[in-house]
């Protein structure tokens, strides 16, 4: 299925202040270099915050994990979790349309869909406030059939308690998750026929249903504020400040006049941070500086995001540090590639993309 970005594009996006704070902890997760594995999620907080995607969102990503556009839109355009277009400001239905909930009325369900929201899946309605779509197995063939709605599952539906659901929706309220025809979970429907010792009167939901419940937030767009920020797998004293940044640390000799690359004399001649030399780290690279420019050679700059794990951002670092074309980077020696690496946010890209045979290859072409 050909999945495109929606016609009509909002200018901006911009996650809020809490958002922000949750998608910046998150690169913390993976190690220095690594930090677009984040991608997913961060996406999916996008999409969670503002109900789908728009192409401000996906540059917004992009430019976060310096990455180059089209690398985060095809993972958004990959994933059918991602909306590509809006959806409705109150709900987005998913009518589980596989076997199992075919043969449970799943057909019936689309048509309550179709009479109540648009004639067209991905279509709004008339009012703006929902929208709807048929997707593959949802994975609860048990209780079919259902439909996911905002975080949640609603199961054991029929044409009148969807379409009652909807209603509910409409004015305002958030009807309660799970099956709907009062089975507990997913026991058969005449009863129980093992484990009979277990008194599910003893809680009113199942598990699932009851934080659902107490949450309350089963459609609720997420701002960041519903829960606390958790990353414990930041080390205490490292947590970003309330604008996801960290202070900022003085440079050495901030005061003192620097180089073309923008970097203080002291940092340009500096050593690389390797191990001392030892059993694990048996050569510690020194740092060389490769030959720059002070601009582009007269014909104009090579496109440098061509390089594959170079974004539109990173592409303006290596300009900033006197680097333009193919040529420069094709050229670079492991003690010249230590002191870009030493210089990027991201250190062991070059390495990783090889960042020189790619710039070799791409200077044959011009």
């Amino acid at each position: 299925m050909l999945r495109r970005l929606y016609h009509d594009q909002p200018e901006t996006f911009a996650f809020t202040p809490d958002n922000l704070k949750w998608a910046e902890a998150q690169m913390k997760k993976f190690p220095e270099g690594r930090q677009a594995s984040a991608i997913i999620p961060i996406l999916w907080r996008a999409q969670e915050q503002e109900g789908w995607l728009s192409r401000p969102a996906i540059e917004h990503v992009a430019a976060m994990l310096d990455l180059a556009f089209i690398r985060a839109l095809e993972v958004a355009s990959f994933y059918f979790m991602f909306q590509l277009q809006p959806v409705g400001s109150v709900a987005h239905i998913q009518v589980c349309g596989t076997l199992s909930c075919m043969i449970c009325g799943a057909e019936d369900l689309i048509g309550v869909c179709k009479d109540k929201i648009a004639d067209q899946a991905h279509a709004l309605s008339a009012d703006g406030k929902f929208s709807w779509e048929e997707v593959e197995c949802l994975g609860s063939c048990a209780i079919g059939a259902l439909a996911q709605i905002g975080k949640d599952y609603y199961e054991d539906l029929t044409v009148e308690r969807l379409a009652e659901i909807i209603d509910e929706l409409a004015a305002g309220r958030v009807p309660t998750p799970g099956p709907q025809n009062g089975r507990f979970a997913a026991e058969p429907l005449e009863g129980l026929t093992s484990l009979k010792e277990y008194d599910s009167g003893k809680m009113k939901h199942n598990a699932s249903v009851q934080l659902a419940t107490d949450i309350g937030d089963t459609i609720k767009r997420i701002d960041g504020t519903e829960v606390p920020l958790l990353t414990p797998w930041i080390k205490d004293g490292q947590q970003a400040e309330p604008n996801g940044k960290k202070k900022a640390e003085p440079k050495p000799a901030a005061d003192k006049p620097v180089d073309l690359t923008g970097v203080t004399k002291q940092e340009a001649v500096a050593k690389s941070k390797a191990k001392p030399k030892g059993k694990s780290n048996p050569d510690p690279v020194i740092e060389s500086q490769p030959e720059t420019l002070a601009g582009p050679r007269e014909g104009g700059a090579d496109d440098l995001k061509k390089i594959s794990g170079v974004g539109p951002k990173l592409e303006g670092v290596l300009n900033e540090l006197g680097f333009w074309h193919y040529d420069q980077i094709a050229k670079w020696t492991a003690e010249e590639i230590a002191w870009v690496d030493s210089r990027l946010k991201f250190k062991g890209r070059i390495a990783r993309d090889n960042w020189m045979a790619q710039a070799a290859d791409l200077a044959k072409d011009r």
